[in-house]
């Protein structure tokens, strides 16, 4: 009874320290996903407002840009899939890793060859593991993710796009990322970036986050004068649509890794708390057995003294 009662103390100890280090990151979680969130809500406007001036500059234009222009037989399909550099946030990476997958066996069903371009650990090591090859991979942001960090994947995505396909490029360019939409809703999401999807009269933009109202598209139409020229002008803008659009992705998917590791160590916190009262329970039933074996020894002994007298 008494190695009983030694084991379950010692199980009490060691989920009582995990306890303290599940409830120090769920409190840490839940401080900077306020501030994730708010730079999802912040940059989100101005994600919508260069995508819808980019399309419809575009569609009015009547150019064949490289970045607006879609091969009809496209042979290479790059992958940009944005994961967590840490685990401890439940099915967070998992969810994004499983949606990448899914789009690039339907990309492979469709005779293209895939390019993955990868961001977090988690990719890397999902790759590595499986012995897969990758393009390129980007670490240690994926929490607070900087404009900077945007660029750098935006300069090299547009990059081999713009390159031709017998040198290494590709023809369209995807992203995987998880969309945050609630603390308590986070949503894996695949899009294309590259090339821009042209929207007509009436069509409704794709948003990457869910924080603002869809106006009503109907009712005139703004008509577009370009100086110098067209081309110049989208020469000057898709590159910052194109940087803006990753950027939204890494807040949005920052914000979700924040928010899904806040539930997973709340989770952990709840259930260490179960753990240690079970262990508890178990430990004063093992103390309360011992004691009553004591009495009965004692008890046994006093009879059998009585009984030799």
């Amino acid at each position: 009874m008494g190695g009983q009662m030694r084991v379950y103390r010692q199980r009490i100890r060691s989920v009582s320290a995990t306890k303290k280090i599940t409830k120090a990151m769920e409190l840490i979680a839940a401080s900077r996903v306020v501030k994730a969130r708010e730079a999802v809500m912040s940059a989100a406007p101005y994600t919508h407002a260069l995508t819808r001036a980019v399309s419809a500059a575009a569609s009015y234009a009547n150019e064949d840009h490289p970045l607006t222009t879609r091969t009809s037989e496209g042979r290479r399909a790059g992958v940009l899939i944005i994961t967590s550099d840490r685990g401890l946030a439940g099915a967070y990476s998992a969810s994004a890793l499983k949606t990448a997958n899914e789009l690039m066996e339907r990309l492979r069903s469709e005779g293209k060859e895939v390019v993955p371009y990868l961001v977090g650990r988690k990719a890397v090591a999902w790759f590595k593991f499986r012995d897969r090859q990758y393009a390129e991979a980007w670490e240690g942001f994926s929490d607070a993710p900087k404009f900077a960090h945007a660029q750098e994947i935006g300069e090299r995505v547009m990059r081999d796009f713009l390159r031709d396909t017998e040198d290494g490029g590709c023809d369209e360019i995807h992203v995987v990322y998880t969309r945050f939409r609630t603390m308590v809703t986070q949503q894996p999401r695949a899009l294309r970036l590259l090339p821009l999807e042209v929207v007509e009269r009436g069509q409704r933009v794709d948003v990457d986050e869910g924080f603002l109202e869809e106006p009503d598209d109907e009712g005139l139409q703004p008509q577009f004068s370009f100086e110098p020229d067209a081309e110049t002008v989208l020469d000057a803008l898709l590159p910052k649509y194109v940087t803006s659009r990753i950027y939204t992705c890494l807040l949005g998917a920052a914000a979700s890794e924040l928010a899904s590791r806040q539930r997973a160590m709340k989770s952990a916190t709840d259930n260490a708390e179960e753990l240690i009262k079970t262990y508890t329970r178990l430990a004063n039933q093992a103390r309360q057995a011992e004691i009553t074996q004591e009495i009965s020894e004692i008890v046994g002994g006093a009879n059998a003294l009585a009984d030799a007298k």
